[in-house]
């Protein structure tokens, strides 16, 4: 994976008006692709009031790759770690719902502490 950009060697781009043929992570897995290890060829920038713009980066499209297809094994070890996320460190029990990071417990647990 390539790291990001020092953004004063990468042309900028404003919101909306980036050229045909790059697009960002979003865009490419909207379109079934992946950066697939290219590094990044420009930058599109977001103007907010009050704080720095927000920062997209772009790919080429025609050098990205196919998003990998999810095996039996991806499907099982994806499964485990949603189920891993629902049980409760506190009473043992699968609460039904991903437990927050905030409580670090289910809420009836949390709200006996």
């Amino acid at each position: 994976m390539s790291t990001a950009p020092v953004s004063g060697s990468l042309p900028v781009y404003r919101w909306r008006l980036a050229p045909d043929g790059l697009a960002t992570r979003r865009q490419l897995r909207a379109m079934g692709l992946r950066p697939g290890g290219q590094d990044v060829v420009a930058e599109l920038q977001r103007p907010r009031r009050r704080r720095g713009p927000l920062v997209a980066y772009l790919y080429r499209v025609d050098c990205a790759k196919p998003v990998r297809p999810m095996t039996a094994g991806r499907w099982a070890a994806l499964a485990s770690a949603n189920r891993a996320r629902r049980i409760c460190p506190e009473c043992r029990r699968d609460a039904g719902y991903v437990i927050p990071a905030s409580l670090g417990a289910c809420v009836p647990c949390a709200d006996s502490n």
